[in-house]
């Protein structure tokens, strides 16, 4: 099966990040053809400076390759060094429904909450279905949040097949079923949007530092509590052994502890889980000349790819006629 999904540059990875998602995409690498690639062009109807989007684009490039993500079995590129997918996506876009657009929820909630919804945000499921489509994708690993997007893709991809033929894969949501739900600082959902994330590679004095800030309950130390229901415990679940989680649980069943102990085991845990990653992040901050060559060789595969696709699109609705 060929695994595809894309992951936007508009800021550093977060726990939620890594545990919600990209943790299940190193996963499928090891057992199908998987298709990464950084989304610079989606990120452009957000951050509009040059010089940021540049060092994000790279910045997501080296944590994916240090989290695990290796370009033996998987193919990593940016979005833009594809051009075909934006032609494609024009294709796509003289076929697709207004009314379509204007029922998906990402629009309508930027126009629930009062904010400029620009073009690219109205037609960002266009491009997304582009960006799916090019490469015959099977599945694509999304979270409950862009289903619709994915139904979306289905649609266009159906309906071009019906007018013109089959040209199109139909591609499959895969939803990340084992994917954690990771708690923010404040117990929200962890997200940049809430300003209340841990980064993966954030400075480790400084998640130290915000984790001992978590906010908690004012339970009396000697009486029991729920792992369960606990953020902490949430949290520390994520990052700990399975001896650690297993004395960490029965303390809290047992009682008789304090938040401040579970932080620093967080921060311990949290360290340690992440020490191997952030080793391999310097060395390939040190070797900027590898980090172009994995992603120059991706980009060189990805269009490979995408100009057959794309060719046998143009053939199908006339657009080649020699």
């Amino acid at each position: 099966m060929r695994v595809l999904s894309g992951i936007q540059p508009t800021g550093r990875f977060h726990w939620g990040n890594y545990f919600g998602a990209i943790r299940q995409y190193i996963d499928l690498q090891h057992e199908h053809d998987g298709y990464y690639f950084i989304a610079n062009l989606h990120a452009l109807t957000t951050v509009r400076d040059k010089a940021m989007l540049q060092s994000l684009t790279r910045d997501a490039a080296i944590d994916l390759l240090a989290l695990g993500l290796d370009p033996n079995k998987a193919t990593l590129f940016v979005q833009s060094d594809v051009p075909e997918v934006s032609e494609l996506c024009w294709i796509l876009m003289t076929g697709t429904p207004m009314g379509l657009l204007e029922r998906c929820h990402a629009f309508k909630d930027k126009q629930a909450r009062g904010l400029a919804a620009d073009a690219g945000l109205f037609t960002y499921p266009v491009l997304m279905a582009a960006d799916i489509l090019a490469y015959d994708a099977n599945w694509v690993p999304v979270g409950q949040d862009q289903v619709q997007h994915i139904e979306v893709c289905r649609d266009l991809a159906g309906s071009f097949n019906h007018q013109y033929g089959k040209a199109f894969v139909l591609p499959e949501a895969r939803l990340l079923g084992n994917a954690a739900k990771v708690p923010g600082l404040d117990g929200e959902k962890m997200s940049k949007s809430y300003n209340n994330t841990l980064g993966i590679f954030e400075d480790a004095k400084a998640v130290r530092k915000k984790i001992m800030r978590i906010t908690t309950d004012s339970r009396p130390m000697e009486e029991p509590a729920d792992p369960d229901k606990d953020n902490l415990f949430q949290l520390y679940r994520l990052v700990a052994t399975t001896e650690e989680l297993a004395a960490m649980d029965a303390l809290y069943r047992r009682g008789g502890f304090g938040d401040g102990e579970v932080k620093k085991a967080l921060a311990d845990a949290a360290e340690r889980y992440f020490e191997s990653a952030r080793q391999r992040r310097a060395e390939l901050e040190n070797n900027p000349a590898h980090v172009t060559e994995v992603l120059l060789a991706g980009a060189a595969k990805a269009r490979a790819t995408a100009t057959t696709v794309l060719n046998r699109v143009k053939q199908a609705c006339g657009l080649r006629t020699f």
